[in-house]
């Protein structure tokens, strides 16, 4: 069984009104999963950091409430996707002023996450 919150795989998310992207970072919440946009950092976190409500549910692909997350690429690749999350590794690779891993987690406990 596939725990979503230890999955280092690159996931997408399919909204309730049927838009996808791809997650920069994810963590569980109390009431869900709270989650961040590519170039979140760039932006107002109260327009790039997001809330899915609901019980978790699956083992890949997951359910969190209306939601639905899976693996980038699997059962019918998202070229469209692929594209932007290469764009993010690309980035990534050569940012020096992006926030480091227990900053992000720092963030997203303000945000109320169980990081």
């Amino acid at each position: 069984m596939a725990d979503l919150f230890t999955v280092t795989a690159p996931l997408q998310i399919r909204l309730p009104d049927g838009s996808r992207t791809v997650m920069a970072h994810h963590f569980r919440h109390p009431q869900g999963m709270l989650w961040f946009d590519l170039w979140w950092h760039l932006g107002d976190p109260d327009e790039t950091i997001h809330l899915a409500q609901g019980q978790v549910r699956g083992e890949g692909p997951w359910r969190v409430g209306e939601c639905v997350v899976q693996v980038l690429g699997c059962q019918g690749t998202d070229p469209e996707l692929a594209a932007r999350y290469r764009q993010w590794q690309d980035f990534l690779a050569q940012a020096r002023d992006y926030p480091p891993p227990p900053l992000v987690a720092a963030i997203a406990r303000r945000f109320g996450a169980d990081a």
